[in-house]
């Protein structure tokens, strides 16, 4: 329990630590961008809505702001969190349904772990087993 704790703080001071290289004059509080750029990668949510948002919440930051934080911080948490991801391990399954999407039938693929988690999916219009499995 006390390694994972490790591992998290080190990732955390690693991260930030790339983060401040990336942003050099930083006129809001790192937490700010940070939230505001999880936001928009999380949900779906416009450069706007994010301005009105933290507006609401008094912070005034124009929109075209968020959009270069998100430029800039995107890519190293990108970079950061692949390197954490675990490896899938050698057993997995892949199941095949088919689902009705926005009106018409298409078959969905998912690639699920021993423990039952999602590893990948495929969505597509016509059945392809082979392009699933690569």
């Amino acid at each position: 329990m006390a390694d994972n704790a490790d591992m998290t703080e080190t990732t955390n001071r690693e991260m930030i630590g790339e983060l401040r290289k990336v942003l050099k004059r930083l006129h809001y509080p790192l937490e700010v961008m940070l939230v505001c750029t999880r936001w928009y990668a999380a949900y779906p949510l416009s450069f706007r809505h994010l301005e009105e948002m933290m507006q609401e919440r008094g912070v005034f930051v124009d929109h075209s702001t968020v959009h270069r934080w998100s430029l800039k911080i995107l890519p190293i948490l990108a970079r950061i969190f692949r390197r954490l991801k675990r490896s899938v391990g050698s057993s997995w399954r892949m199941d095949e349904t088919y689902i009705k999407v926005a009106g018409q039938w298409k078959y969905l693929y998912r690639a699920v772990d021993k423990v039952g988690d999602t590893v990948d999916f495929l969505l597509t219009a016509k059945r392809d087993l082979e392009a699933a499995r690569r």
